[in-house]
């Protein structure tokens, strides 16, 4: 039987997340193996993806067909789970968790979800619990540590080995490759080590620091002793442990296992330490083999600058995601490895698929959507709380927008015109060829003549607005000029996907440099009033590829078009425009008469730094800002449908519709259903397919 709709939408959902025969993987999974079928020549069949291990199929995410990745930033909820792999005489048990992001509202998609297919298949069970984790907080250690009494309590499920992994993590070897490992080293304990003096890792992690976790952060409260007699060890938190080890850090009541439980309660980046220094002290500490059994892209020029002070009170530091170039690091190691990590299809798509490709064939010449991934950001089930109001505004226009395109271009067709009903009910971004293609909203409407309801989704793309001078001379080595919300320095992408941002958003230009001489450049921030709202230098040397600065703007910024120069000598190289859209919703309802003013009105005295600018206002050659001024005054009082109409025009400025579609057969003719289109998110996705599982265990 082919999987329900429901199981297809989870494996579509999570595109990385089926890793090496483990269904679905969020951030640190856990895994657990048994090889006691290779003694017992057990023949059971597991689905969960295909693949012999359960690839994380390189490829594609959406709809009611393929599985969808939950935006990372919506995923800080534990969520666990276990499968049960036995089609390869090998039983698995696995344990999910997102990652966290404090402040962004939780998804529950994912829990219903695993709940569906815990229903349809018996190598998959769900935790009833769930738990919120922030990035190195004791609370990871606690989701480790319950999940292995869950999987030790299972008195029907004997495995053998327990092995963590993530959504990010990608099989470098078939699952007969790992069975034949581990069989061979069934008593062994795969971690690795941090390779440095004792003493340094202790100061490096802060383990001689006593933390508390509290508010979805790691608050240092001081200085603390380790115990004598005590060799604290550790290193990576992806390991490979057996089921005699677990038991014992489990169930153990010795003063070892209790006192390091607690010792690590209070400590920064537990799980990183815990089982390391466990081991290493137990009456097992022959059964340590410094290898975690994967590979990991670390670049520490770009993945290590305190990237999570927002979360710890210390630094830390995160692994790249693999590009093309990346993958030769796997061919040249010589210890054993079966995983490597990271990777995301948001990032690079293509690494994924050379892999993919590598271990279980290519597929069928002219199988569709090889290239395309959709990745889920809203559902309905969700409500419509988890989203905030910039996102809710710009997703009602784009679907807003998307109409009137249909009705303008059907202007004799009184069976062409819609009115949108409610709220959004799904939203998903759509790449095709590892490039953004913009934004895919579902939104149910009603014909304005007959009444009849239908489902439709909208495809918004945006505009690029870059202009390059001619005549650049040695500024020829700037390539790009961007500006926009979540700028992720390790990757050097925008995690905020075509720039949609708000009068309360705080935006970094940043820059793309090619080799060549040493610069200085001049970039200037101006308002839609022609304030000049931010200038500042900035040096580029030699071998800079990107430049990126956030100025400290006072808010609310002015709704309307900005625009950033890049200045040589104070004439223009460069310019970039961005849009700050003004907000047609307050606590996710229509923004009243009441609320309106401040939001609107840009920052007090017009100034957005401690210093103004206006003294530039010549030397830029801009236009008085007092008639603009007057004009963005009136606009402040904007409510109902003038602020719709005023937020539509100026997304409309910056977005356009590429398409529309409809789910079921639609009362306009010229409209045609999502699933016949290749981009819609409910188009066909075979490569995500849930299929039936055939006799040797693969779904492909």
């Amino acid at each position: 039987m082919v999987a329900s709709a429901r199981v297809q939408k989870l494996l579509r959902r999570y595109k990385l997340a089926i890793a090496a025969g483990l269904t679905i993987l969020l951030i640190q999974g856990l895994v657990v193996w048994s090889l006691r079928s290779l003694e017992e020549g057990e023949a059971e069949v597991g689905a969960v993806s295909r693949g012999q291990i359960c690839s994380p199929s390189a490829i594609g995410a959406r709809g009611d067909n393929r599985k969808r990745e939950e935006k990372s930033q919506c995923c800080d909820e534990t969520i666990t789970s276990s499968a049960k792999l036995t089609s390869w005489d090998v039983k698995s048990a696995l344990t999910v968790k997102t990652s966290s992001n404090p402040g962004v509202a939780r998804s529950n998609y994912m829990h219903r979800e695993v709940l569906q297919m815990a229903e349809l298949y018996p190598n998959v069970r769900a935790t009833p619990w769930r738990m919120v984790t922030i990035w190195g907080g004791a609370s990871l250690l606690k989701a480790y540590l319950r999940s292995m009494h869950d999987l030790l309590s299972m008195l029907d499920w004997k495995w053998d080995f327990f092995i963590n992994l993530s959504a990010t993590d990608f099989p470098t070897r078939t699952n007969d490759e790992l069975v034949t490992f581990l069989s061979q080293n069934r008593d062994k304990n795969f971690l690795k080590s941090h390779g440095r003096e004792n003493a340094r890792f202790i100061k490096k992690q802060g383990l001689d620091r006593l933390f508390h976790e509290c508010d979805n952060h790691m608050w240092r409260l001081g200085e603390r002793t380790i115990p004598e007699g005590l060799e604290v060890s550790g290193g990576s938190d992806w390991f490979s442990l057996t089921r005699k080890f677990v038991e014992y850090v489990v169930n153990s009541q010795d003063e070892l296992v209790t006192g390091l439980k607690q010792f690590y309660t209070y400590a920064l980046l537990p799980a990183e330490s815990f089982f390391h220094t466990v081991l290493g002290n137990s009456h097992i500490c022959d059964t340590l083999v410094d290898n975690n059994l994967r590979v990991t892209n670390w670049n520490r020029k770009l993945g290590c600058k305190c990237q999570y002070k927002h979360i710890v009170d210390w630094c830390g530091c995160s692994p790249n995601d693999f590009k093309p170039s990346d993958l030769i690091r796997i061919q040249q190691l010589t210890r054993p490895t079966f995983f490597a990590r990271k990777f995301e299809s948001t990032v690079n798509q293509e690494s994924i698929e050379i892999l993919d490709n590598h271990l279980y064939g290519q597929y069928p010449p002219g199988t569709v959507a090889l290239k395309a991934y959709w990745e889920s950001l809203f559902e309905q089930a969700d409500g419509v709380s988890s989203l905030n109001d910039v996102t809710l505004t710009a997703y009602s226009s784009f679907f807003r927008l998307g109409l009137r395109k249909q009705e303008t271009t059907q202007s004799s067709s009184e069976a062409c015109r819609f009115e949108p009903i409610g709220y959004t009910v799904s939203v998903h971004l759509y790449f095709y060829d590892d490039r953004f293609q913009g934004y895919l909203v579902r939104q149910e409407v009603q014909n304005v003549v007959t009444r009849s309801r239908e489902m439709l989704e909208v495809w918004a793309v945006p505009q690029a607005t870059l202009q390059l001078e001619h005549n650049l001379h040695e500024f020829e080595r700037l390539k790009h000029l961007e500006v926009g919300t979540e700028w992720d320095p390790k990757e050097r992408i925008f995690r905020n996907f075509g720039g949609v941002m708000g009068p309360l958003d705080e935006p970094v230009a940043v820059q793309k440099w090619a080799r060549g001489p040493n610069l200085t450049a001049t970039i200037v921030w101006i308002d839609p009033a022609h304030i000049v709202a931010a200038s500042y230098d900035i040096s580029i040397d030699v071998e800079a590829e990107f430049t990126q600065y956030k100025p400290p703007l006072q808010r609310p910024l002015r709704p309307g078009v900005w625009t950033v120069r890049v200045l040589r000598l104070w004439e223009r190289v460069a310019e970039a425009r961005f849009l700050v859209m003004p907000l047609a919703f307050k606590g996710r309802e229509p923004l009243r008469t009441e609320d309106h003013g401040w939001v609107h009105a840009g920052p007090p005295g017009n100034v957005y730094l401690d210093q103004s600018f206006q003294q530039l206002t010549h030397v830029l050659k801009l236009p008085p800002s007092e008639p603009a001024l007057q004009e963005a005054q009136k606009k402040t009082s904007l409510v109902g449908k003038p602020l719709e109409t005023w937020v539509d025009s100026s997304v409309g400025a910056f977005w356009v519709t590429g398409d529309i579609c409809s789910e079921q057969t639609s009362s306009c003719p010229t409209i045609g259903l999502c699933t016949k289109t290749s981009w819609s998110s409910l188009s066909p996705d075979p490569k995500s397919e849930l299929g039936p599982v055939k006799k040797d265990g693969r779904i492909r």
